[in-house]
């Protein structure tokens, strides 16, 4: 055992075939591939722990010991490091040095139960030298960082589990309440809200194009914006509140609010006089470079500059980790060894010249609140950073830009500060009687761009260097627009070349992006930087937030989820309560409070032994739940628009109800409301249009001549249809013969008074569609005639009807034979559902199913070409598929996003979407579990009756039994199987 090789566990195995390299034959690194067991869902809990852990897996009465269980996916992983474990002489746990990684390793230990030596690497970057140097410093795993990831994990199931039966009663099926997904989606929420509820207010101010003498004697034009006018300065964006007024200060102040009358009469009078230079006045400008990357920044960064979202960018940060280019990306620190230091100065001092180097090594501090994991900040690894040229042909696109980014980022830190000056010049031009208007122009020169030369931003102008969210220039692509304002002199005058009236809109606050979202929930404390990513991952993947653009817009779902939580369960989606629990999960971390007794507060409220003692429980989860009471659930899922429109959340989706405007029955009328509207386009007149369009009652196209019943079209929530109505005495007639003799025949009635009704072809509008159309669509399936044909083995002769009709994957002829079995063939369009002959049809079915092309007919035409990508130069399309549009680029599928259509989709939205996908990689698929159940089961059952049969006679009556039950156990599992098989 002594010489056995040395066991080393990873997470992924790219990162095992990076390291396995670097440590030689004497190691045998393997993957884990990320956890090997998790928390059973209550029906996992075997019979025997039911009471116990059959709620929530974890047993909440006796310190919430959870039960975990090695997952079917995993056991053969699990197998696989135990066999490696029998000859190994050391084990090295060597996951990822977060408290995911932790318990990963933990987890390991637990399972495999190792005899040998246990030792817990510990490294921030895959190169050589870190991975030998980790060798000589292992530890034991953390136990402090294990409770708080554990503490994490059975908080989140206490959470979900507790709150997440709420919506389902209330709300509906298969929702979901997340600790911090909730708090994520009620802050998207709360800023739709913001934006339904702003009201837009107009102001006017007065542009003026000036020209003066440049430095050399040649013609300069600069633009100028007045400020005041008789002393009173103007009203700009930040004097109106929200509902469109001047604030209070604003108003106290005496700012002066031009209309559009007002600042065309000051333009026109002053098109005619010379501006007099009030003031010039110089100042020196400075900008400092920003620190290296956290894992926050990093995804800020990366979907400002690059538009990336969270989750690719951390997919490409792993990559480009686990490959060995960069350090550990998931960290809250900006700090720099002093190997990075060195490798960033000599990097700056290689490319740029010596020149662009700060005068000392800069290090930073990190300030973030919550701060936890303090590792070095996100850089590229090694004592000698790699160019990004040196990667292009080992990385894929998306690695590469976020390495150059990272790259940039970190030189930039080592590199002197971006200096030059910025002039402000002031002029004065009188209005006849209403006194002098002042206006004010600046411009900034770069004289020396510093860092700036590392990021490309070296000639840009910082007229334009607004920063966004993480300090990054929202125009860090306008590299050439350094501006200067020509030379001037206090006295000067100044020929105007023209001057304009402008008018602005107050904007409703913008909508948050995921950039936006991470620094404010990083601002908040909520979630920690490494769950960022999968936050907007879930909530996106719920139904609760979808994208535009980047703009991230909740759906009506999720303001009647957040309604229901803020209404029932405040203090759990309360951002500073989130950003407690977080604190608590780090004072875990650090030894400061045990998983037992933070948990019971959580759960139970006050005091340790609330959980016995009901009278002294209070402010917990649990009695939260319990003590409920009623929730109305119509008023939960009802969203107010105004003037008696509402939004209500149905079982099929939103709809717009008008409670003021009744329809001919009394009742509301309704409109579906459409999946590309966001909440804040809804507004009164634009809910008043739809009800008017759509629900402002159904258009009469005539009577049918055939049941007298009235036929009319309508709009639906999939779109436009036909009904047929029957007359009052039909309907009734229809009720009376559907009732059963037995309970139970409501259901039966309506569904035989139910109006027949049939969806439009593509190719029909409601406003153009005729009887004779709808009586078509109402009368399908068509009968397009019988066939004969001859049994080539009998010589018989049969008869078979064919039908056409439209389904759900398009148009389609059946084929019904005499002895009730049935074919299917797909028509090349809907049109010829009402065309197609016997002849054609006789000749169809000749073909085989599938003999016209790929799938279930010919290859239909894109829906839109949108031309090349510009990342791999291929052609681009949008076409229809079994499951609707889909954008592709021959080799790469993106699902068409609901909130847009073919038509509307922009070119570049189209290219990220699949820029995104492709990123993502292919979709694992998963198997069968009813089949793979199946085929175990008869293989078991094989196995055993074989070993029953070869057994020795003295144990006869022993095997009979177990025989008698493995076979009562394989024929009832096979019947279940054929019957599973047979629907």
């Amino acid at each position: 055992m002594a010489n056995g090789t040395k066991l080393v566990i990873v997470e992924s195995p790219t990162k095992a075939k990076k390291i396995g390299g670097y440590l030689g034959q004497d190691y045998n690194v393997m993957a884990s591939v990320g956890h090997i067991r998790d928390l059973a869902q209550p029906s996992q809990v075997p019979a025997g722990q039911k009471e116990k852990f059959g709620k929530f897996g974890v047993d909440v009465n006796d310190g919430f010991e959870p039960y975990y269980i090695v997952g079917a996916d995993k056991k053969k992983t699990v197998s696989e490091l135990k066999e490696a474990l029998r000859d190994a002489s050391e084990l090295y746990l060597a996951t990822d040095e977060d408290r995911e990684g932790e318990a990963i390793a933990w987890h390991l230990v637990e399972t495999l139960k190792p005899k040998v030596p246990v030792k817990r690497m510990v490294f921030h970057e895959i190169t050589p030298e870190a991975i030998k140097a980790s060798l000589g410093k292992t530890r034991d795993v953390d136990g402090h960082m294990v409770d708080a990831q554990e503490t994490r994990r059975v908080l989140d199931r206490l959470y979900g589990y507790e709150l997440s039966p709420v919506l389902w009663r209330k709300v509906g099926p298969g929702l979901s309440a997340g600790r911090v997904q909730s708090v994520a989606t009620r802050l998207i929420v709360e800023r739709e809200r913001e934006r339904m509820a702003f009201v837009k207010a107009s102001y006017w101010d007065v542009s003026a194009q000036l020209q003066a003498d440049g430095a050399q004697g040649e013609p300069v034009v600069f633009e100028a914006h007045m400020v005041s006018l008789d002393g009173k300065r103007l009203a700009g964006s930040k004097d109106f509140s929200d509902n469109g007024s001047l604030t209070d200060a604003a108003s106290k102040d005496g700012v002066l609010q031009l209309d559009q009358e007002q600042s065309e009469a000051i333009a026109k009078a002053l098109r005619q006089q010379s501006f007099m230079v009030a003031s010039m006045e110089t100042k020196p400008y400075r900008r400092r470079p920003l620190p290296p990357f956290t894992t926050s920044t990093l995804q800020q960064t990366a979907g400002n500059r690059l538009s990336m979202s969270s989750r690719q960018t951390m997919r490409a940060a792993q990559g480009l980790y686990e490959n060995g280019y960069i350090t550990y990306m998931r960290t809250d620190s900006v700090t720099l060894s002093q190997e990075a230091i060195e490798a960033a100065r000599e990097a700056v001092s290689q490319k740029f010249g010596e020149a662009y180097l700060s005068d000392e090594p800069k290090q930073y501090a990190t300030r973030t609140a919550g701060a936890q994991e303090a590792h070095e900040c996100i850089r590229p690894s090694g004592s000698r950073f790699r160019n990004p040229e040196e990667l292009a042909t080992k990385v894929p696109p998306d690695q590469l830009r976020l390495y150059t980014l990272i790259w940039q980022r970190t030189l930039a830190s080592q590199m002197a500060d971006a200096t030059g000056s910025t002039a402000t010049v002031k002029l004065s031009a009188p209005v006849e009687q209403q006194g002098d208007a002042i206006f004010q122009a600046s411009g900034t020169v770069i004289e020396f761009p510093g860092f700036l030369k590392a990021t490309g931003e070296g000639r840009r102008s910082m007229k334009d260097a607004k920063t966004s969210q993480d300090g990054e220039s929202k125009n860090a692509g306008s590299a050439d627009s350094n501006e200067s304002l020509p030379p001037m002199s206090t006295g000067d005058m100044i020929d105007p070349v023209d001057v304009v009236a402008v008018g602005h809109e107050t904007q409703p606050p913008a909508r948050y992006t995921e950039a936006s979202l991470v620094k404010t929930l990083e601002a908040k404390e909520i979630g920690r930087p490494s769950t960022y990513a999968s936050i907007i991952s879930t909530i996106i993947d719920r139904g609760y937030v979808y994208e535009r653009g980047r703009a991230l817009i909740p759906s009506w779902l999720a303001f009647a989820v957040i309604k229901l939580l803020e209404s029932n369960f405040p203090k759990y989606v309360d951002y500073q309560f989130t950003a407690d629990m977080e604190n608590g999960l780090d004072q875990i971390a650090h030894g400061e409070e045990t998983r037992r007794e933070w948990l019971t507060r959580f759960y139970f409220g006050t005091g340790e032994d609330a959980a016995h003692n009901a009278d002294e429980a209070h402010g917990g989860l649990q009695q939260q739940v319990a003590e409920l009471g009623e929730i109305d659930a119509r008023e939960i899922n009802t969203i107010d628009i105004g003037d008696g429109l509402h939004v209500r959340v149905g079982r099929y989706g939103p709809y717009l109800e008008d409670t003021k405007n009744l329809d001919a029955s009394g009742n509301p009328k309704r409109a579906s409301v459409p999946d590309t509207l966001a909440p804040d386009e809804l507004t009164v007149a634009e809910g008043h249009q739809l009800i008017e369009s759509n629900a402002g009652g159904p258009r009469e196209l005539g009577k049918d001549p055939e049941t007298g019943g009235t036929v009319e079209v309508r709009t639906g929530r999939f779109g436009p249809y036909v009904a047929l109505v029957m007359p009052e005495s039909a309907e009734s007639g229809a009720k009376e013969a559907a009732k059963p003799a037995k309970r139970g025949s409501k259901k039966a009635a309506e569904e035989a008074a139910r109006p027949k009704m049939a969806s439009l072809f593509k190719s029909m509008t409601p406003e153009t569609l005729t009887l004779d159309d709808a009586l078509k669509l109402l009368r399908l399936p068509r009968q397009v005639g019988v066939i004969e044909e001859t049994n080539a083995e009998t010589g018989a002769i049969t008869q078979s009807t064919i039908e056409a009709n439209n389904g759900r994957y398009g148009a389609y002829l059946t084929k019904k034979a005499a002895d009730g079995s049935t074919d299917t063939r797909s028509l090349g369009s809907e049109d010829e559902i009402f065309t197609v002959t016997v002849d054609a049809a006789k000749e169809l079915f000749a073909q085989p199913k599938y003999g016209r092309g790929r799938g279930r007919g010919t290859a239909k035409p894109p829906l839109r070409e949108l031309g090349a990508d510009p990342e791999n130069g291929k052609p681009v399309t949008i076409k229809d598929g079994f499951y609707g549009a889909y954008i592709t680029d021959g080799e790469t599928n993106r699902t068409l996003p609901k909130q847009y259509t073919a038509e509307s989709i922009e070119p570049a939205e189209a290219f990220r979407l699949l820029a995104e996908k492709r990123a993502a990689g292919p979709t694992k698929r998963r198997r069968s579990t009813k089949s793979s159940t199946a085929k175990k089961t008869k293989a078991s059952s094989a196995k055993s009756t074989k070993k029953t049969t070869t057994k020795s006679s003295t144990r006869s009556t022993t095997r009979k039994t177990t025989a008698a039950k493995t076979t009562a156990k394989s024929s009832s599992t096979t019947r279940a199987s054929k019957k599973s098989a047979s629907a």
